[in-house]
């Protein structure tokens, strides 16, 4: 274990910085703002700050060190070449308030990013300010209503959600203001149309929906069900959670959406996790496109002597949406995730429907080679499909129902317990429409044999017994924690003395 909190080292050792500008005869620092002690920063030397990250990095688990199939979350590949782009010094160093002939090149990749979420999503204009994905839908459902006061509609308080919805959709509209309804789902985890139809009136401002929903599954009657919220008025918003999914073979603008956001840290390999850093931009169709934060970048004729900055005849400069709604984030987003997400697509901008089709094709063969297993194992009792469906898309759901009734082994059980096999764990207990629910993502990097392992991996924790997978894991780090505890008790820094 690291002790690098408990190595304080001789007084004014272990760092070193350069000489002071001016002498310290010049320098005058206020007796209010002089420490009256030493900071408690370790003093260490180089390599045992090393071997502390070191220590700290071999205990945590990423997409670098296994197979990390969370369903949701498309925990992908990072090309390494999106770091080395994002880190070249004309990107790097320079800083948002400089003029904008000194950022031509990044505004112009801006620009471009823009409209290349335009074309994918069928959008008519993009911002790439908002830094998560739960911003993204909160800036997008602040934009619809705006929209709706400008026009003097403020009966329109209710947002409608189905309840395979991802928390953040309800959350997001009522950090908003707004009424959440909730509707069911069929018995095959589609939306209800009648449900929906029993909700949708002139009160109703947005309903919000990902397609292919939570369970994976196409809702094939979205048109319809976009007919149903536009008939009345609303509007209707893309999660773009499982954007995944779909690249290149149909887009939210094409099944009806007015509004989408964009995980650039899921779909287009910005790495994430331990909350982030993400990046949420959004996308509307022209009659929103006003009320979006600014400043977005747009391109216009040169003027004057800006000639000589200029990339490809154009200039590039900031603008700011007429009825915008201000700023969500400082500065203009996450530059470096947006930076890394365009050189994965200017990489592989030809193949995002090749990336699509094969995120799906390995979401239904990990689905099958699951079930293969469990069978050959002689445990296919202890699992069923989460949903009736013979196709899913980018992730599936299977319920281990029958493992928790039969042996007494619940999803986190075998969550654990694939933790003790090299696995980062699936999702686990969402949706919550399914019972006992794990959700699966493969994502399209993965490999065959990488998804058999995990299978034959899988039918195997389904034959351990269930008082060790009680105790599971017992491999890693850290034992199993008591998630209720930690999410109410947070420490958040390392619980040395003060004094």
């Amino acid at each position: 274990m690291s002790h690098l909190f408990d190595h304080h080292g001789a007084p004014g050792k272990g760092y070193s910085q350069p000489a002071p500008v001016l002498p310290a005869t010049e320098i005058s620092v206020p007796s209010s703002l002089v420490r009256k002690q030493a900071a408690r920063w370790p003093r260490i030397s180089e390599p045992e700050m090393v071997r502390h990250y070191t220590w700290l990095s071999k205990r945590n688990f990423g997409i670098d060190t296994g197979f990390y199939p969370l369903g949701s979350c498309t925990m992908k590949h990072n090309p390494r070449i999106n770091e080395v782009i994002a880190q070249l010094p004309g990107i790097a160093d320079i800083h948002p308030h400089q003029p904008e002939h000194h950022l031509q090149g990044l505004l112009s990749i801006y620009h471009e990013m823009q409209h290349m979420l335009e074309v994918c999503a069928g959008m008519d204009q993009v911002t790439l300010q908002p830094v998560a994905g739960a911003q993204g839908e909160f800036t997008a459902v602040r934009c619809i209503q705006e929209y709706f006061r400008l026009r003097g509609e403020d009966q329109r308080t209710k947002v409608i959600v189905p309840d395979s919805a991802h928390g953040t959709n309800p959350a997001s509209a009522a950090m908003c203001g707004f009424e959440i309804v909730e509707i069911p789902s069929r018995t095959d985890g589609r939306i209800d149309l009648d449900a929906l139809r029993a909700v949708a009136d002139e009160t109703t401002a947005v309903m919000m929906i990902t397609n292919p929903n939570t369970l994976g599954l196409f809702e094939a009657d979205i048109l319809e069900a976009s007919a149903i919220v536009h008939d009345v008025g609303g509007q209707m918003y893309y999660d773009g959670a499982n954007f995944n999914a779909i690249l290149g073979i149909t887009s939210p603008g094409l099944m009806g959406f007015d509004a989408v956001h964009f995980n650039l840290h899921k779909t287009f390999s910005q790495p994430h996790g331990g909350g982030g850093p993400g990046s949420g931009p959004i996308g509307v169709k022209a009659h929103l496109a006003d009320f979006l934060p600014g400043p977005i970048v747009k391109k216009r004729p040169i003027m004057g002597d800006e000639a000589k900055h200029a990339i490809e005849d154009m200039w590039f400069g900031w603008y700011e949406p007429v009825h915008s709604i201000g700023k969500v984030q400082q500065w203009h987003g996450n530059a470096g995730a947006v930076i890394r997400c365009w050189a994965y697509y200017r990489r592989y901008g030809n193949g995002l429907k090749t990336m699509s089709e094969h995120a799906v094709l390995n979401a239904n063969y990990l689905r099958h080679a699951l079930h293969r297993e469990a069978e050959k194992a002689g445990v296919s009792d202890m699992i069923v499909d989460g949903a009736e469906t013979d196709v899913a898309k980018h992730e599936f759901t299977i319920s281990l129902g029958p493992a928790k009734e039969s042996h007494g082994i619940s999803a986190m059980d075998i969550a654990k317990g694939l933790l003790d096999m090299g696995y980062m764990a699936p999702t686990v207990y969402f949706p919550l429409v399914v019972p006992e629910c794990m959700m699966i993502e493969p994502t399209e990097t993965e490999s065959k044999e990488t998804l058999d392992t995990f299978a034959e991996d899988f039918a195997k924790v389904l034959q351990v017994d269930a008082e060790t997978l009680h105790a599971a894991p017992i491999t890693t780090p850290v034992r199993r924690v008591d998630e209720v505890y930690a999410a109410r008790n947070l420490c958040l820094r390392h619980p040395y003395d003060e004094d």
